[in-house]
Parts: structure tokens; sequence; C-alpha cells
């Protein structure tokens, strides 16, 4: 317990950290992408789900519209919200390096070699690449679980199965920018989480908890990167081991 309390204050943390002068310039252009990303795909959605719901309501019923759509409004944001944190990871993920190796230098003093723009833009291929290297992990083992919630009897554990298996999910995705930029693979990401297993799930769920707060949201990958590279430093850097 003890471990799964000091993996959620690392996620806050992460937060009050990334606020601070000198770490907010590298918080600036994901927040904006993501931010670009989220308006124009709810601009998309409200609009086709407006279109819809014109075009299947007869005229003798149209005054149904004024009930119906911002029910379905609402749960067309909602969906686009879910759906589109994953395109955020991967736009945002060239700039979370970066970010991962600033926040190492502000509290360790020392970090990995230095990034410049030029090597950014060079790495941009190989980081997207890995973004959806881990993005194909996540999907092999969410769509098995996802079925779950269609099995009677399981479907009541699912929930509770989800929110780990997505807790730990975050916890890698985010443990693997300051653990990347010191030539550590996902493989080995993972083997290191799994040594300290509370840790890093107590982790994940305080940056699940961001994720469903209003404005917070947005603010919710860097955190994650910043908590993750605390998490890094102080508990999982001095652990040894082979890759999994």
């Amino acid at each position: 317990m003890r471990d799964l309390l000091a993996g959620l204050a690392y996620a806050w943390r992460g937060l009050r950290l990334v606020l601070q002068p000198g770490l907010r310039r590298f918080v600036a252009v994901p927040l904006a992408l993501n931010t670009a990303l989220f308006a124009g795909a709810i601009w998309y959605v409200l609009a086709r789900v407006d279109a819809l719901v014109s075009r299947w309501i007869p005229d003798w019923l149209s005054w149904i519209e004024w009930l119906l759509w911002p029910l379905l409004a609402v749960a067309a944001a909602l969906l686009v919200f879910y759906t589109f944190s994953l395109a955020a990871n991967l736009l945002g993920a060239p700039f979370n390096g970066w970010l991962a190796e600033a926040v190492e230098r502000r509290v360790t003093g020392q970090g990995p070699p230095a990034f410049s723009v030029r090597e950014m833009l060079r790495q941009t291929p190989r980081l997207v690449g890995a973004e959806a290297r881990k993005l194909g992990w996540f999907l092999a083992r969410a769509v098995p679980l996802g079925l779950l919630f269609l099995v009677p009897g399981l479907n009541l554990l699912a929930p509770f199965l989800w929110l780990a298996f997505s807790a730990w999910a975050l916890a890698l995705e985010y443990l693997d920018y300051p653990m990347g930029n010191h030539a550590l693979l996902f493989p080995e990401v993972r083997a290191r989480a799994r040594r300290r297993r509370l840790l890093a799930l107590g982790f994940g769920l305080g940056v699940t908890a961001l994720t469903t707060v209003p404005v917070l949201n947005f603010l919710a990958m860097p955190a994650g990167v910043a908590g993750a590279t605390l998490l890094w430093a102080e508990r999982l850097r001095a652990s040894d081991g082979a890759a999994a």
C-alpha cells in the first residue's frame, strides 16, 4: 500500500513540476497540438451528428431533435475525447523525450546527452514508430480484455480489470520516455516496472485520475512524462536486470 500511494503522488508531483518556469516551454507545443486536435475532432463529430439527426428524424418528429441532439452530442464528445487521446500521444512523442530530459536534468543535475532541435527532428520517425509499436502492444491486450464485458459473470469484473490494465499501460507509456533516453528498450521498461509493480500501478492510477478532470486532462500527458521521469530518477534507475 505504501508503494501504491507513493506512485499516486508521482503523477501530481509531475503536474506541479511542468507548471514551473523553465519547463512550461516544453509543454506549450504538444499542448497546442492536443488542443487543436481535440477542438477539430469535436467540431467534426458535432457537425456529423447534426447531419445524421436531421436526416433520420422525420419532419413530424422534428421536435425530438431538441431532446435527442444534446444527448448524442455529449456521447460523441466523450467518444472523441477518449479516442483522440491516443492520437495526441502520437503527436506529442517527439517532444516528450525532450521534456523527460529537461526534467531529469532539473531534478538530478545530469541526464542523457542533450537534445538539439535538429536531433529531435531526425529522431521523430523513430519516436513515432516506437509509439505506434506501444499502441500495438496495448491493443493486443485491450481487445481480449474488452471482450470480457460481453461475457456474463465476468462482465462484473471487467470494469475493474480494465481500470487496472489502463493504469498499467499508462505507467509503461510514460516511463518509456525517460528510460528510452538512456537507450533502454520497451521490454526493459516493462521488466523494471514489474519489479516495482505497485509503485508503477499507483503512478498509472494517478495519471488516469488526471485524464478524468476537465482542463487538467490537457496537461495529463506532460504531467505523466514529468512524473515518470521523477519515478525513474528516484526509484527505478538503480534497478538491475535484463530485458524481459
